[in-house]
């Protein structure tokens, strides 16, 4: 599903990325776990067409998305991939629900189909009684529940998170944890998750340590 190769990237005179290469295959869970300033981030965020390589391959699902131009990027990055961050970037004056919709309503799919599959996704995420609230009414992990939700809106083929529970508490970051493993269970999910927290990452299909830039 996901293939780099030889990827490389600098900022300025610091070489983040010094020739990664990494294969992700379909409806795998994998880890990316290393100390802070290893790089884990700066491959997530190529990995999710955030950012260009300086030099290297990536395609996802066979598509080498870095020849696109900016538009089509943008609606291959909308349609195709997922995000979910440690802090949930939820629109504080829409409900719950109005999150969820966002990238769907942007992907210009039809308002009743996009409504349809928030009502399930949210249901998944056992937060139908919470659909018409506004996030500053749910707790933390609700919140983190919704962003799932929303990156998952329009059916990507590849789910990337970086920390998605490091701002939680155990209770919430357990449950966080599990769920991942079910969305690869409904919906056959390719999943990415940079992570400091050992429980998750041993819970992954691979754990993929990081130093320096490098692969270890």
């Amino acid at each position: 599903m996901i293939q780099l190769q030889d990827i490389h990237k600098s900022f300025g005179e610091l070489e983040v990325l010094k020739g990664v290469s990494l294969q992700v295959e379909r409806g795998e869970v994998v880890a990316i776990v290393g100390a802070s300033g290893a790089g884990k981030t700066t491959l997530l965020q190529i990995m999710g067409t955030l950012s260009r390589p300086d030099r290297g391959l990536l395609t996802i699902d066979g598509r080498n998305p870095l020849k696109l131009g900016d538009k089509s990027l943008s609606q291959f990055r909308n349609e195709q991939i997922g995000f979910v961050f440690q802090f949930h970037h939820l629109l504080p004056e829409f409900t719950a629900f109005e999150n969820v919709c966002i990238p769907g309503l942007i992907g210009r799919r039809p308002r009743a189909e996009v409504e349809q599959r928030a009502n399930e996704l949210l249901s998944m995420m056992n937060l139908m009684h919470r659909r018409d609230h506004k996030p500053k009414q749910l707790s933390g992990g609700e919140q983190q529940r919704v962003a799932i939700a929303r990156a998952l809106i329009n059916s990507p083929k590849v789910l990337l998170a970086d920390e998605p529970s490091g701002n939680l508490d155990t209770r919430n970051k357990e449950e966080i944890h599990r769920l991942f493993f079910e969305l690869r269970e409904k919906l056959g999910q390719t999943t990415v998750i940079v992570t400091h927290d050992e429980g998750l990452a041993g819970m992954a299909d691979r754990e993929i340590v990081m130093s320096d830039g490098l692969i270890l």
